[in-house]
């Protein structure tokens, strides 16, 4: 029904938690308006009850969750009529957008609009010039109870979409690694099977004839070597022809991932590097994978660039994004950054992180690994 949330304290919401915190110091000083001990006390508890209903919500599921939020709902009415206190509806409407049901959702919604509107109209009456005071964060929180709710809905919506996408691809992943496997299992069995088979054969024929007749065993040797040889020609060829992923592919697929985000993308430069080793590409695609990942899941940025570089001395790849950038330096021990620095430590590469005007990752690789690349043979 609800997503898991453990703080009392919305999020995402556009307003700053030191706003949050003010609305809850705030009922305080509303109640303290009163006149005698009793509605001083009434106040407290009505107070108390609205912020244990409010944190236990969260946790409840099926038809306690109506219950929770129309108790809250008839506080947020007694401390609008009896204290001028209009703000309680502001965390009423921020929870109703986490509510996944979509008849529910509607339901509390018009219920929830209906009856802060009308609790303000009677707030008039009886709080007279102190609510009229008010008026224009009367109006913030009227559009706040109208807005908030709906995109609350649209972000939970999305990032539901986006966990679904993101499973997806782990399995359509998964699936590919599968057939590779399975192709290469047949590329060996073909390679391969029948010419051990034909070695297996012909050695036990040459051992035979070894005493009998010397040169018909020699000339079952003969054919083993050539056998034997053309064999390892085959695979070397079938190894060759193992390629990873290259870098433009690689690019099209963070693409498809970002557009999937709703964030814009943009490259610049060719990224078909020439005379690039594959280790070296498939570090690369696989970097670029990690930053766009981590582009999707924590910058909320709307623009990401990948721009590539290719000169004499070096390939250079850098992503771009517009979002919040880096905001502690915890970021740097997590998210995959290590993971990307491991890899480049095989390629001699470096990661250079910039957080200005968003997150800024250069990825640099000396050319001089081509040599290393193009050395090793099977």
């Amino acid at each position: 029904m609800l997503q898991n949330w453990y703080h009392i304290f919305p999020k995402n919401t556009g307003l700053s938690l030191f706003a949050w915190i003010a609305f809850c110091l705030l009922p305080f000083y509303f109640i303290f308006r009163s006149s005698t001990i009793a509605e001083i006390m009434i106040g407290f508890l009505l107070i108390l009850l609205f912020f244990t209903t409010y944190r236990l919500s969260f946790i409840k599921k099926g038809w306690t969750v109506y219950v929770s939020v129309g108790i809250e709902i008839v506080i947020s009415i007694g401390m609008t009529i009896y204290f001028g206190y209009v703000y309680f509806s502001l965390f009423l409407a921020f929870y109703i957008g986490n509510i996944q049901n979509k008849a529910g959702f509607i339901t509390l919604y018009v219920t929830h609009l209906v009856t802060t509107i009308a609790a303000i109209t009677l707030g008039f009456f009886t709080q007279g010039q102190f609510l009229y005071n008010q008026i224009p964060f009367v109006i913030i929180c009227l559009i706040g109870v109208i807005l908030l709710p709906f995109n609350m809905h649209n972000r939970n919506k999305r990032e539901k979409l986006e966990d679904q996408l993101e499973d997806a691809q782990e399995i359509i992943t998964q699936l590919l690694v599968v057939e590779e496997r399975e192709r290469i299992a047949r590329d060996l069995h073909d390679t391969l099977g029948q010419k051990l088979s034909l070695i297996g054969l012909k050695s036990e024929l040459a051992g035979k004839l070894i005493q009998a007749k010397p040169e018909s065993a020699a000339l079952e040797l003969r054919d083993i070597n050539q056998t034997a040889r053309m064999a390892l020609k085959e695979v070397r060829e079938l190894v060759a022809g193992m390629k990873g992923t290259k870098l433009k592919e690689e690019i099209l697929r963070v693409r498809q991932l970002l557009d999937a985000a709703q964030i814009e993308f943009h490259l610049e430069g060719n990224p078909d590097f020439e005379e690039i080793p594959q280790l070296v590409e498939n570090v690369l695609g696989m970097c670029v994978k990690e930053a766009v990942t981590n582009v999707v899941k924590h910058s909320e940025a709307t623009q990401c660039t990948i721009s590539t570089i290719d000169t004499n001395g070096k390939w250079v790849v850098t992503i771009q994004d517009n979002g919040k950038g880096i905001q502690h330096t915890n970021y740097i021990e997590g998210n995959g950054i290590i993971g990307m620095k491991e890899r480049l430590d095989f390629v001699n590469g470096n990661l250079i992180i910039d957080s200005i005007n968003g997150t800024k990752l250069t990825i640099i690789i000396p050319r001089v690994i081509q040599q290393m690349g193009q050395g090793g043979s099977l």
